[in-house]
């Protein structure tokens, strides 16, 4: 039977332990990237804004909230699933969530823009809505602008 030298025997199991402990980190970094995994859902995240003003350009949002609706309602609004399946019943269609509740409000003028911005099931969106004031903006018959 042959035998290694002692360094030599520690040389091979240093190698072999290298080969085995690094060997699964370098493989993906060397593999050619794969292409992205398509999911089962369309993304759907969209950033909210309202302020006061008369044109969203000049406006100053005052409050923002996030909102993702695919694969779960989340975000930081504050009905996500509320506001995720009014969006479906409407198939993204934000001006048919707009409609008048029937509150009584005043005819003062101060106008409300919320603004929506983002990916609804994979188109990209960009809405805005100017509200008279704060309460018809209220009252409007929807979960999406209540933030």
């Amino acid at each position: 039977m042959h035998t290694m030298p002692k360094t030599a025997r520690l040389a091979a199991t240093l190698t072999l332990t290298a080969a085995v402990v690094c060997g699964p980190l370098a493989g993906p970094a060397l593999a050619a990237p794969e292409p992205a995994a398509k999911g089962l859902y369309a993304p759907s995240a969209l950033v909210l804004t309202v302020g006061h003003g008369e044109t969203s350009a000049t406006v100053t949002p005052e409050r923002a909230v996030t909102l993702s609706c695919a694969p779960k309602p989340a975000g930081t609004h504050p009905a996500p699933v509320d506001a995720c399946a009014e969006l479906s019943y409407s198939d993204g269609d934000f001006e048919a969530l707009s409609r008048s509740a029937g509150a009584m409000c005043t005819k003062q003028f101060d106008p409300v823009i919320v603004t929506v911005h983002g990916v609804w099931q994979g188109k990209r969106v960009a809405y805005e809505r100017t509200f008279a004031n704060e309460c018809l903006k209220d009252s409007a018959a929807s979960v999406l602008y209540a933030f």
